[in-house]
């Protein structure tokens, strides 16, 4: 799980040079003006949370999770998992929106 959270934590960080990393209890928060993606780190696999609203993301593979109203550690509505290094391209498509959208809020 390390060797996968330090690929994907490279790739957001490179989204661009205003990416900040923040390490809380629970989670690794990255943010612009305001979070859009969370990292869980689990025992299998990395849950994400986008920051965003379900009906906002365009998923062609079907892999978002709507938690609206469902408490959990983590911003957004959308959620996914990683468990390995052959889903980060499918991951960095997703997340790529939430950065977008919050950029273009700043």
């Amino acid at each position: 799980m390390l060797n996968l959270f330090e690929r994907l934590r490279k790739r957001i960080c490179n989204i661009d040079s205003s990416v900040r990393e923040e390490f809380k209890k629970l989670y690794i928060a990255y943010k612009t003006s305001t979070n859009f993606v969370d990292i869980v780190p689990q025992k299998r696999r990395l849950r994400l949370s986008l920051n965003m609203s379900f009906s906002e993301i365009h998923d062609p593979k079907g892999i978002c999770k709507d938690v609206t109203n469902i408490g959990r550690w983590g911003n957004g509505d959308v959620e996914f998992g990683v468990s390995s290094i052959d889903e980060i391209e499918d991951a960095m498509y997703l997340i790529q929106q939430s950065f977008n959208k919050h950029r273009d809020e700043d």
